[in-house]
């Protein structure tokens, strides 16, 4: 029982957001797909549809839900109904590996996984089953699970009831990629999502009209766009994976507004050798973040879309949005700027400190950390971790930056990737932003590896753009020239891809593997 007292004080939740905007605009498109359009009525009636039909499956509030599957429009429609019925929801990744599902069906203790039938999402449900998850929900026939979208079919909406929360109880588990070990459950409450869209809604900038294309994961990032636009009364257009072809037509033939990209999409988009092709001019923001972006690609970004590109930068931990970098706020004439993060929000406090968690001196390297209501209330089951990432009252981020002029944060390096050669501090960031300047290069990254006189020695991993002739002594001689001896690269290796992460960043945790297995002379 939801005591009088709980529902004086619960906590507004994102849940009460999406069913004010779903009952503003009945009539308008919500979504629209190659397949079909669904307006906002729709929605909530889908929504408690699918609610009744968790129900009726034995879910119930407080319950761990899994989600795993593509960009299918009833991932949105189960995630939430889960959040209406009070539900933990606990995304699985959809390029997520076996071992790594596994550990998080169990961490978590998933009672239910809500999954999409096509594979290699079917096939992996199947075998969480036989690790212990009870209620194996299908989005769609499919054998030894409940058709969880035919239970749906068969209930007859009602309209939507948001739960009364309490601010710090848990309604998400958000799994970190385990690049640093096992996997961490960040645990999400009502406070740290609705401070998440309040953000976005007041700090991030936006189209009179929005039409914004969705490629990320509905699941994860891509999910996070859905509130926000339905709050300005807007349309989401959903493609089921990120196809750069596919992204310029849609731009051009939806006259889309706004759109989220990592970097690794822009780089695409902007190399793919149609796009001078399509009409792009409908485009006002596209909003990037995830990891670094080097100065040479925003300019070529800002030469062919112009002034469009709006930076947010946060983690998990503190989630989408610590510090923005705004539209007019990208100078092309300054590269320190342009590889600058941004200014801290006004809902965060951000200072950079030393180990001993003091303030470092004005222009001096120091860790972000955050203090404010978006920071997450701590790792589910990992109290030493906790501790460690909230040390003395702060959100240690493990990025180092320092500060520019006007307050802008310029991110050097992962406190985990700075490279310590010869007993002088190399960061990476530096040396891959002076790289990317070279032409022919198409991607980078920079990782120390094992070095019997100096500590660690640079290593550059380098792509060539199709039919770029690059030697390693260019590459060597143009950092040295620009940033001294010490941060030139000893070793460059040319590859034609850079392995990727489940979040699409640059793994150099499996770079650093590759390295240490091959001698250094």
């Amino acid at each position: 029982m939801v005591t009088d007292t709980e529902r004086l004080y619960g906590c507004t939740s994102e849940a009460d957001l999406l069913v004010d905007a779903l009952r503003r605009y009945p009539e308008r498109i919500a979504i629209r797909t190659g397949e079909r359009d669904i307006s906002y009525a729709e929605i909530e009636a889908e929504i408690s549809r699918y609610a009744k039909a968790l129900k009726a499956l034995g879910i119930e509030r407080g319950d761990r839900v899994g989600l795993l599957g593509g960009n299918k429009i009833p991932i949105i429609y189960v995630t939430q109904a889960a959040n209406m019925l009070g539900c933990v929801i606990v995304p699985l990744h959809p390029r997520g590996s076996l071992n790594d599902h596994i550990y998080v069906a169990k961490d978590a203790g998933l009672k239910a996984l809500a999954f999409d039938t096509s594979e290699p999402y079917a096939s992996r449900a199947l075998e969480l089953g036989e690790h212990g998850v009870a209620i194996l929900a299908s989005l769609g026939p499919q054998e030894g699970a409940s058709d969880l979208m035919a239970l749906a079919a068969e209930q007859v909406e009602e309209p939507l009831v948001p739960p009364v929360l309490g601010p710090d109880e848990v309604c998400r588990l958000s799994y970190s990629g385990g690049t640093t070990g096992e996997p961490k459950a960040i645990m999400g409450t009502p406070r740290v999502l609705l401070t998440k869209t309040m953000i976005q809604l007041t700090q991030w900038e936006w189209p009179a009209e929005v039409r914004q294309l969705v490629v990320a994961p509905l699941s994860h990032a891509g999910g996070a766009m859905l509130l926000p636009t339905l709050t300005h009364g807007g349309t989401l257009h959903v493609l089921p994976n990120f196809d750069p072809r596919e992204v310029l037509a849609t731009i051009e033939r939806e006259r889309i507004s706004c759109v989220l990209l990592i970097p690794t999409m822009i780089a695409a988009l902007l190399d793919h050798p149609e796009i001078d092709e399509f009409d792009l001019t409908s485009l006002e923001v596209v909003y990037y973040g995830a990891s670094p972006i080097s100065p040479a690609r925003l300019r070529q970004g800002i030469a062919r879309l112009g002034k469009v590109f709006f930076q947010f930068y946060g983690q998990t931990e503190a989630p989408m949005t610590v510090t923005v970098l705004r539209r007019d706020e990208h100078d092309v004439d300054d590269d320190r700027r342009l590889s600058s993060c941004g200014r801290p929000v006004p809902l965060v406090r951000v200072a950079l400190l030393d180990d001993d968690g003091h303030p470092v001196p004005e222009g001096e390297p120091g860790e972000i950390c955050v203090q404010g209501p978006l920071v997450m209330k701590g790792y589910w089951n990992k109290p030493e971790q906790t501790a460690e990432a909230l040390k003395d009252g702060w959100l240690r981020s493990g990025d180092v930056a320092v500060r520019l002029p006007g307050g802008f944060l310029q991110i050097v390096d992962r406190k985990k990737d700075m490279i310590i050669s010869g007993g002088f501090n190399v960061f990476a960031r530096e040396v891959e932003d002076v790289i990317a300047e070279h032409p022919g290069v198409a991607a980078c990254a920079v990782i120390g590896v094992p070095d019997a006189k100096w500590g660690e020695t640079v290593k550059a991993v380098v792509v060539r753009h199709d039919g770029a002739a690059i030697e390693a002594e260019e590459i060597s001689a143009m950092v040295r020239e620009r940033k001294g001896a010490v941060q030139a690269p000893r070793i460059v290796e040319f590859v034609d891809a850079l392995p990727l992460t489940s979040l699409g960043k640059p793994d150099k945790k499996s770079l650093r593997q590759a390295a240490r297995a091959v001698p250094v002379d």
